[in-house]
């Protein structure tokens, strides 16, 4: 067995969420939809609600430190180095 062939049945596991067939998968996420009662899911039942809960979050910053709603391309800078840091930039070509 080459260690190319090695890395690429190493690659693969059988543990985790992703790992699992898709009913047990949609088992799982129903059990979580399913935590909070409907009467407490104020948000979906109140839109109204759920804007003026994000309007206050954006309120309680400081107006000084709003840099972004403020400065368009500060912000269109931030998104592009968080883009590239989390899926780790460029990707290089796989040799099979």
């Amino acid at each position: 067995m080459s260690a190319v062939e090695t890395t690429k049945k190493s690659a693969t596991s059988t543990r985790g969420f992703a790992s699992m067939d898709p009913e047990k998968q949609r088992a799982i996420a129903r059990k979580g939809g399913e935590s909070v009662p409907h009467e407490k899911r104020s948000f979906s039942q109140n839109p109204g609600l759920a804007a003026e809960a994000g309007r206050k979050g954006g309120q309680s910053v400081n107006p000084n430190k709003r840099s972004f709603s403020r400065n368009h391309t500060l912000a269109s800078e931030a998104g592009r180095k968080g883009g590239h840091a989390s899926h780790g930039g460029p990707k290089k070509a796989i040799i099979d």
